[in-house]
C-alpha cells in the first residue's frame, strides 16, 4: 500500500526505522474522529490521545485522497495532477514516523518540530521521486512550488497560523541550502543525505538555531 511505501521511503532516507506499520494506525471514517477534528474538515490529522498514562496514536486521511492516489500512483509518476494529494498523505506519514521514532528514543516532540520536519520531508521525498522518475532533469521548480506558493488556511490552523508560518519559513531556508547540495555532484548529494540524517536527530532548539544561522 502507498502509505507503507511512503513510510519505507522516509525511513530509508533518514535511517529511522520503527517497529510500527503506519497502515495499522490508519483511520478513514471521519465519523469516528473526535468532534473537534471532525468539524474542522481537515483531510489529514495525526491524533495523539492519552488515557491512564498510555498514549495512543492514529492517522486520519480522507478516503477520497487515498482513492485518487490509488488511481494515479505518485510512486510511478509524480505530477501536477497528484502532487497535492501526495503531499497530504506524505505529511501524515511524516508526522507518524517522526512521533514513533522519537517515542522509541524517549524524546518528546513539539508541534513546531512535527510541522518543520513534514515540510522538509515533502521537499526531500518529492525530489527523490522526481529524480528517480526523470533522472536527467533536476526539479528546480520544486522549492518555489512547495514554499513560495504555500498558503496557510487560518480555519484549519486553529489559531496556530504563526506556528505554521514559522515551520514553513524554517523549512524553506533549510531546503534552499539543501537544494544547492542536491544539485551538485555525487559527493555533495552524499553529504546532503548525511546532513538530513543528522538534522533529523537534533532537538528543536538546535534545529532552529542552525537554520537561523544560515546567511
Amino acid at each position: 500500500m502507498l502509505l507503507r511505501q511512503l513510510q519505507g521511503l522516509l525511513s530509508g532516507i533518514y535511517d529511522a526505522s520503527v517497529h510500527y506499520d503506519v497502515h495499522d494506525f490508519l483511520l478513514t471514517d471521519r465519523e469516528q474522529l473526535p468532534a473537534r477534528v471532525r468539524k474542522s474538515g481537515t483531510d489529514e490529522q495525526v491524533l495523539v490521545l492519552e488515557e491512564g498514562g498510555i498514549a495512543s496514536v492514529g492517522l486520519f486521511l480522507d478516503p477520497r485522497i487515498l482513492a485518487r492516489l490509488a488511481a494515479a500512483d505518485p510512486l510511478r509518476a509524480l505530477n501536477a495532477g497528484n502532487i497535492a494529494d501526495y503531499w497530504t498523505a506524505l505529511e501524515g506519514v511524516s508526522h507518524f514516523l517522526y512521533l514513533a521514532w522519537n517515542a522509541g528514543h524517549d524524546r518528546a516532540v513539539s508541534l513546531l518540530e512535527l510541522e518543520l520536519q513534514a515540510e522538509i520531508d515533502k521537499f526531500v521525498a518529492s525530489w527523490w521521486l522526481l529524480r528517480q522518475q526523470q533522472p536527467a532533469r533536476f526539479p528546480a521548480e520544486l522549492h518555489s512550488l512547495l514554499f513560495a506558493r504555500a498558503r496557510i488556511d487560518a480555519a484549519l490552523a486553529e489559531g496556530r497560523v504563526e506556528l505554521y508560518r514559522r515551520a514553513n519559513e524554517y523549512a524553506a531556508r533549510f531546503c534552499r541550502r539543501l537544494q544547492r547540495q542536491l544539485a551538485g555532484h555525487a559527493r555533495a548529494r552524499g553529504e546532503a543525505l548525511v546532513e538530513l540524517r543528522r538534522f533529523y536527530r537534533l532537538s528543536r532548539e538546535r534545529k532552529v538555531h542552525q537554520i537561523q544561522g544560515y546567511g
